[in-house]
């Protein structure tokens, strides 16, 4: 699961001077459209912010869990299943409690990864704005640039904690079920590792025994290469999408109003939520077709192995893509695109409204 969608990611709105721009760019739009000030890192209480962020966004990644099992359990099976058939499948044979495989060791690592996200991206988007300014860049080139910045800088530093609880959560997710009767559900909830683990601890153990502590990091290369650029596309296309937005929303007020409107139109908390959420879901659909092949190849470098002369062995990169091409070639990375879409959307929504109603509970003062 990455933070992304989870996974993902936790993403910030665009700057008012940003979404000033947008309202004087459109040539339609009479009046302005007033955004609230954006918050910086020297304006939040810092324990408040880490504290509440903490409480916050272990529900939102618990509301979020089930559809990650879905998207890696598609991701490793060799056939295609729907989500529907294996939902009704986990169901049915394992319960609620399906969903919820490796649930714990997953909450474990996402609330110092998520502390250490946070903490990168407000720091780099502060200095970067900052130093951008000095330099004499605009406010708006100034804003998208250490936006950008701050998504690769803290999807990295987040991968560094993150890693090693994805390659033992993940494994814990696709274990399959033991009692099940019908052929059909045993191809659909059969075992995808070799291993069998009775829980996060053993799966940490079986892991240090067999691959040392560099089998905490399989895929790391590829997990650094799936998000820096994943964020990237996701504000790339987040900006897009809210200049778009706000430009054309600014432009109906203008021409309803008739130029009469003098101290311009101010979103009220509704209309900021919706056009964050439906920017987030925009970004979320690009970013997830764009990057899906190399998630998939990630995900199944931390969960699969291969079989030589009886020993139990990492699949290697070259593997990986030579048995996918053998299984649908690129259909077969698009395996699970249903739902790690579905959870970047909510995740993105959720967590860009989510973390500015937490910037806004940790100020200092009232901003």
């Amino acid at each position: 699961m990455s933070l992304s969608t989870s996974t993902s990611t936790t993403k910030d709105d665009s700057s008012s001077a940003s979404a000033t721009a947008i309202a004087s760019d459109s040539a339609s739009a009479s009046s302005e459209i007033h955004i609230p000030a954006e918050i910086d890192w020297h304006m939040l209480d810092k324990s408040k912010f880490f504290f509440l962020g903490a409480a916050l966004f272990s529900g939102v990644s618990a509301a979020l869990y089930p559809m990650v099992v879905l998207k890696t359990r598609q991701q490793c099976s060799s056939a295609q299943y729907s989500c529907v058939n294996m939902s009704s499948a986990i169901m049915r044979y394992e319960g609620f409690r399906g969903f919820y495989k490796g649930f714990g060791t997953s909450l474990m690592g996402t609330i110092p990864a998520r502390a250490l996200y946070m903490g990168s991206l407000e720091v780099t988007k502060s200095n970067v704005g900052s130093a951008l300014v000095d330099l004499g860049f605009s406010d708006t080139t100034a804003t998208a640039a250490a936006n950008a910045a701050a998504g690769v800088t803290s999807a990295m530093a987040a991968q560094l904690v993150w890693t090693p609880i994805d390659v033992v959560s993940q494994r814990l997710m696709v274990q399959g079920c033991s009692n099940s009767n019908s052929n059909n559900t045993k191809n659909i909830l059969t075992n995808l590792n070799s291993e069998n683990y009775r829980n996060g601890f053993d799966a940490f153990r079986k892991i240090l025994c067999a691959d040392g502590a560099r089998g905490f990091y399989r895929g790391f290369g590829i997990s650094i290469l799936t998000y820096a650029p994943s964020n990237a596309v996701w504000w790339t296309s987040y900006s897009m999408a809210h200049r778009f937005i706000w430009g054309t929303f600014g432009g109906y007020m203008g021409k309803r109003d008739e130029g009469n409107l003098v101290n311009g139109f101010r979103p009220d908390s509704k209309a900021m939520v919706a056009v964050q959420g439906l920017s987030a879901v925009m970004a979320s659909g690009v970013s997830a077709i764009v990057t899906m092949p190399l998630d998939t190849i990630k995900t199944r470098l931390q969960v699969l192995d291969s079989e030589e002369n009886g020993r139990r062995r990492p699949l290697t990169f070259v593997q990986t893509v030579r048995n996918l091409v053998s299984e649908g070639g690129l259909l077969a990375c698009y395996r699970g695109l249903g739902p790690r879409w579905a959870s970047m959307s909510l995740s993105a929504t959720t967590m860009i409204t989510t973390y500015e109603f937490l910037k806004r509970m940790s100020t200092k003062s009232q901003v």
